[in-house]
């Protein structure tokens, strides 16, 4: 089905800038609409905590994997809030691959990671972890009390053989910008403007939203306030933003729908990880390593799903496939 007869592209006075980790509900902003709750704490200091779990749980580990970067950027916007509003704190995502170790190994540094921040008094989040009789289990937890979500899984490298590749990532809480006291919940309309019908940025957002549409296999809502196309232009440049979201899902179908919006992006050459959400459910994130485009198909609170794609706003023009 193609998207463009779904949700229209306008200009939007508030929409949601979804482009990487996200946190607990917690983090962002309660039912009732109040004011994102502020955490003590910079880039430089997220990012170093970040590291910190990620050693913890890789130093003490059998066979010695090396660390290999994902390549997804470690600094983005918060998307902890739930209410589809503007919110301009930013949150710190590490990912890294554990290579270098044969892929039947890749359970076991799973289960070693889980352990060792067990050690360290770390807990399970809402959704757990996987069943560990099969071969790619998958864990999810937290630090507390300074709430940083992160996991460790299993991808799958050679079924039959039941070989994979171990993953860690790690994403903060969300924590203001440099100079800034207090969270903004407004957007700025003037940042906002309606991509031209000619824009080539805005046709790829578009078309990557539709196959993602194709892969989920679910029904679209009508447009929320705060979903839609729109350019932002800000310090680092021009990008493209297309969001929208699924109609209110059962939990069973979600997970299945995320998998399927998974399968694709790995099919497709995209880089993959999860992040941990308020929803219980890890949210999907993946990179274009072509052309920069970021995607994240993210369950909510509410059962829908959300989908959000930033692309640069020059690059490789790709049609409406």
């Amino acid at each position: 089905m193609n998207l463009r007869k779904v949700i229209p592209a306008a200009a939007l006075l508030a929409m949601t800038i979804v482009v990487t980790g996200c946190g607990s509900q917690e983090d962002g902003q309660e039912d009732g609409g109040e004011t994102p709750k502020q955490v003590t704490m910079n880039e430089q200091q997220a990012i170093d905590r970040a590291e910190e779990i990620i050693h913890q749980a890789v130093d003490g580990m059998s066979p010695k994997p090396t660390l290999e970067p994902t390549g997804l950027e470690a600094v983005g916007p918060c998307i902890a809030r739930d209410d589809h509003g503007p919110d301009d704190r930013l949150q710190v995502t590490v990912a890294y691959k554990l290579t270098g170790v044969p892929g039947s190994e890749a359970k076991k540094l799973v289960r070693q990671a889980r352990d060792a921040w067990l050690k360290q008094g770390y807990t399970y989040n809402s959704s757990g972890e996987d069943d560990w009789s099969g071969p790619f289990p998958s864990v999810y937890m937290r630090t507390e009390p300074d709430d940083f979500w992160m996991d460790a899984m299993t991808g799958v490298v050679d079924r039959a053989k039941g070989e994979g590749l171990a993953s860690l990532g790690v994403t903060s809480p969300c924590f203001l910008p440099p100079g800034q006291s207090t969270a903004s919940t407004t957007a700025d309309p003037a940042a906002l403007e309606t991509p031209q019908a000619d824009d080539p940025a805005g046709r790829r957002a578009l078309a990557h939203s539709s196959r993602i549409y194709d892969a989920l296999r679910v029904s679209s809502a009508p447009p929320q306030p705060g979903e839609g196309l729109s350019t932002i232009r800000d310090t680092s440049g021009t990008s493209v933003h297309h969001t929208w979201s699924t109609e209110p899902l059962p939990e069973a179908e979600t997970v299945r729908a995320l998998a399927r919006a998974q399968a694709y992006f790995q099919s497709a050459g995209w880089s993959v990880r999860h992040v941990p959400t308020g929803a219980g459910t890890p949210a999907v994130f993946a990179r274009n390593p072509e052309e920069g485009t970021i995607a994240q198909v993210a369950p909510s609170t509410t059962g829908t799903v959300r989908i959000a794609v930033t692309t640069p706003g020059s690059g490789p023009a790709h049609t409406d496939a």
